[in-house]
């Protein structure tokens, strides 16, 4: 796997789409070797305050990719060109 690169799902228990985004950042991550990991926003006050509008919301490295709904397409290519540019 790449330490380089890092897919993250903002979400929350009982989120539907959150589950939907979950199954595409998983295909996604095991597709190309990248990291992904989950965080509740209900656990950091922080994160709800900031997301709670816009969950399920993926941030690659930090920074927000997508929200509400993760397109596998534009997830792909945006990774992709991540690791092209390193």
């Amino acid at each position: 796997m790449s330490g380089s690169i890092t897919i993250t799902l903002l979400g929350k228990p009982g989120c539907h789409l959150c589950d939907d985004a979950r199954a595409v950042i998983e295909r996604v991550a095991a597709d190309l070797g990248v990291a992904w990991e989950e965080r509740d926003i209900t656990r950091s006050e922080e994160l709800h305050r900031e997301y709670w509008e816009q969950i399920p919301v993926t941030l690659i490295n930090g920074v927000q990719h997508d929200f509400w709904r993760v397109d596998e397409a534009r997830l792909r290519a945006a990774v992709e060109e991540l690791r092209r540019s390193r």
